[in-house]
């Protein structure tokens, strides 16, 4: 594996860990524990070459579909005191998701396109 590519995957797995770590005062914070923490372990793991390669590819569609289900029917931004709270967590919440749906999908694809170049 490249070195950079290796070298953001185990800053994004160390991030998503991270973020899994801030959820503990969340109102729905084991739901969000959980979906950082695999989001992590996952990166770690494809990075690390732990884990198939249909595994981020599963979890990054998965991800984006919640995305587009959380997203909230009015956006108003991600600072707290500028607009309606339940509006603003599911914002941030929903595009938490699309990070990680970004950064799952961009591994699969490598690994796609890596894989049919040796073939």
């Amino acid at each position: 594996m490249n070195t950079v590519i290796k070298i953001l995957g185990i800053i994004f797995g160390i991030l998503f860990l991270v973020s899994a770590g801030l959820q503990y005062n969340d109102p729905d914070s084991l739901v969000w524990i959980v979906i950082w923490g695999i989001a992590g372990i996952i990166t770690l793991g494809y990075t690390f070459n732990r884990i198939r390669l249909s595994v981020p590819l599963i979890t990054g569609i998965a991800a984006l579909i919640g995305f587009f289900y959380i997203y909230p029917e009015q956006f108003e931004g991600f600072e707290i005191g500028q607009g309606d709270i339940k509006n603003i967590e599911e914002g941030r919440e929903a595009y938490g998701l699309l990070i990680i749906s970004i950064v799952m999908l961009s591994m699969a694809i490598r690994g796609l396109v890596k894989r049919r170049s040796k073939v």
